[in-house]
């Protein structure tokens, strides 16, 4: 059986990743609004009735901006450490609530989803694998340096959401103010697209056969510059830029092969926006 895995918006603008089976599927992250999510979810061909939970991976806003709205139209449980809960000034219903647990996976259906820390500025931080029947799903964004965890757990994925949020040139010659960009690469903020390419070509199995670049920054970085970067060492991979400005293509996602492809309308020219 196969994972079906889509970025439906991958920005500081706001941040959600879908994944989900034939009958089943989670959130990772409710960035944008419940209106938005429904209308991205839509246009991809799928039943938003098929999403039973959404787990949400820190507390800033692009993560988190959709998530009440979005939770108590469907009566769906969040997932969420008690420090990013409390951090969040979330209002959800007690009942809605589920605390993660790094050592602790959590069934969804056919779903097993995997949370373990990672090194970001927030107050609690968690990235997500999703596994059913073989096949491995890894999403891995707002990451300030390549811990252990993230690198055990890319291993295992054939296919992943990896942040890629910056060049360095560009965020050092930017205009962004220099507090703001030691915060960045300072080992708390974001991936740069040199230590994503390392993870990549360093740590990625034979099996691997999508990887979506994510969580580009606007202003200091390129979608054609990363997708040439890392299509240089793609092999059998497929490369795709996920954008901060529609949902990405729907893909098949399997373990005896190296992917499928679903096209669920043309591409659009802004993709690389």
């Amino acid at each position: 059986m196969s994972l079906q895995i889509a970025s439906l918006n991958s920005g500081s603008n706001g941040n959600a990743y879908y994944i989900g089976n034939q009958t089943e599927a989670v959130l990772v992250d409710a960035g944008l609004s419940c209106k938005e999510t429904e209308k991205r979810v839509l246009g991809l061909g799928l039943n938003i009735q098929k999403i039973k939970a959404i787990f949400i991976s820190h507390e800033h806003t692009d993560h988190i901006k959709g998530l009440a709205v979005l939770a108590n139209k469907y009566s769906l449980p969040v997932y969420i450490s008690k420090g990013t809960y409390e951090k969040s000034r979330l209002n959800l219903h007690a009942t809605q609530v589920q605390w993660l647990n790094a050592s602790q996976p959590v069934n969804i259906a056919g779903l097993t989803i995997q949370a373990f820390g990672k090194k970001h500025d927030a107050q609690d931080p968690y990235s997500f694998t999703v596994n059913n029947n073989a096949v491995t799903i890894g999403v891995f964004t707002d990451i300030g340096a390549a811990c252990d965890n993230v690198i055990h757990h890319f291993k295992t994925c054939h296919a992943a959401f990896l942040e890629s949020n910056y060049d360095e040139e560009m965020l050092e010659n930017g205009r962004y103010p220099y507090v703001l960009k030691n915060r960045i690469r300072g080992g708390y903020g974001h991936l740069s697209n040199k230590q994503a390419l390392e993870i990549f070509i360093n740590h990625r199995p034979s099996f691997m056969s999508h990887l979506l670049l994510s969580h580009l920054s606007r202003d200091n970085n390129d979608p054609k510059l990363v997708q040439q970067l890392f299509e240089q060492h793609a092999q059998q991979t497929k490369i795709v830029v996920a954008s901060r400005y529609e949902a990405s293509e729907l893909f098949y996602i399997n373990s005896n092969t190296l992917g499928q492809r679903i096209l669920t309308r043309p591409l659009q020219m802004n993709l690389f926006a």
